[in-house]
């Protein structure tokens, strides 16, 4: 587990970008925990431009998935506040999402338990004091090889 505090929004986004530079591979299914608040749309902003998408970054709260390609790279970006029940998911194809080909960011996967793959990493963000406090975590072999590139990355920042 790696915990780091974050003094404000330019370091939430820095910090995003650094975890996508150390994904070397699709396939990756990022979980997002934290309060509302939190900030995990803004690491996910910060993700999305370290993968070189330039484009306006949407939470997905109403919509439940956002698709983006940045790159080569097929990123979704999905949030599950407002699911009433996990069932919903069936709906909209949620297996279809998942592959090898591209990466999932999830806000509140919670709400969508028994119908996600488990996360490869695991991202809390918390609010601490006057800025935000993370914590990453691997999920799977494939997590913990991106986080050990990430600390490496990100310590050089």
């Amino acid at each position: 587990m790696f915990d780091y505090f974050l003094p404000d929004e330019q370091a939430t986004l820095t910090v995003g970008a650094s975890l996508a530079a150390a994904i070397q591979q699709p396939g990756i299914v990022i979980f997002l925990l934290g309060p509302l608040g939190a900030g995990k749309t803004t690491f996910s902003r910060g993700f999305l431009r370290g993968l070189g998408y330039q484009g306006k970054v949407k939470s997905p709260t109403y919509t439940l998935v956002e698709p983006y390609q940045a790159g080569f790279h097929k990123v979704y970006h999905f949030d599950f506040y407002r699911l009433n029940d996990p069932e919903e998911l069936i709906h909209i194809g949620i297996q279809d999402y998942f592959s090898s080909t591209t990466i999932c960011l999830i806000e509140w996967p919670d709400k969508g338990s028994g119908f996600l793959p488990l996360p490869d990493i695991i991202c809390r963000l918390e609010v601490a004091n006057s800025g935000r406090q993370l914590q990453l975590g691997p999920g799977s072999l494939l997590g913990e090889g991106v986080l050990d590139r990430f600390v490496a990355l990100y310590l050089r920042v």
